[in-house]
């Protein structure tokens, strides 16, 4: 097969790039011949410049010494060296838990696969065959200090929602473009013969 036709990119009708304070937005379509492969939609967390490191970095010392001074279990030379110490490892570690991105990938005759990926670069993939999928739905959270809207998955055989993006709360112009394309896919003819 000629590279020509083989794969041709194209984003959604509003295009294929949102920018938002907090994420940025990509979608991404690959065809081959006219038949669509994959429908991939991303949402990468916008990092914060070297101000907001060093915020946390000052946070986690002085929370250190706080509690040695609370428990007094060191003397007051020692207290410092092992803050030196603890407080660069506690960073690090709070930065390869955070999340660089999350993306729903659209395989029109497979199913929808979830991922996460993290600042570490590990990949949390999550996979839910399309055969499964009753509705893609766009929910309204309400909590006493803020209102968000979420993209979930109605599943047969289960009581609760699956959500697509489990660490990112994405604003609703970039979820509106995700649950069309799902919805497109989930109702493919194929799918009509499905259990």
């Amino acid at each position: 097969m000629s590279e020509q036709g083989r794969i041709r990119r194209k984003g959604y009708e509003k295009g294929d790039e949102e920018e938002h304070p907090l994420y940025r937005y990509v979608s991404d379509l690959e065809e081959q011949t006219g038949f669509p492969l994959l429908h991939t939609h991303r949402i990468f967390l916008k990092r914060r410049g070297l101000d907001s490191r060093l915020k946390v970095l000052i946070l986690v010392l002085a929370c250190l010494a706080l509690v040695s001074r609370l428990f007094s279990v060191v003397k007051r030379g020692e207290s410092l060296q092992w803050m030196m110490v603890i407080a660069p490892l506690l960073y690090l570690q709070w930065d390869r838990c955070r999340v660089e991105q999350e993306a729903v990938v659209v395989m029109p005759t497979l199913g929808v696969q979830l991922e996460t990926v993290y600042c570490s670069k590990s990949v949390k993939r999550r996979f839910v065959p399309l055969h499964r999928i009753l509705l893609p739905v766009i929910n309204e959270a309400v909590t006493p200090t803020t209102c968000y809207s979420y993209l979930a998955l109605l599943l047969r055989d289960e009581s609760r929602l699956t959500l697509t993006f489990l660490h990112v709360r994405p604003p609703l112009s970039m979820l509106v473009p995700i649950r069309a394309a799902l919805c497109a896919a989930v109702e493919q003819p194929s799918l009509q013969t499905a259990p």
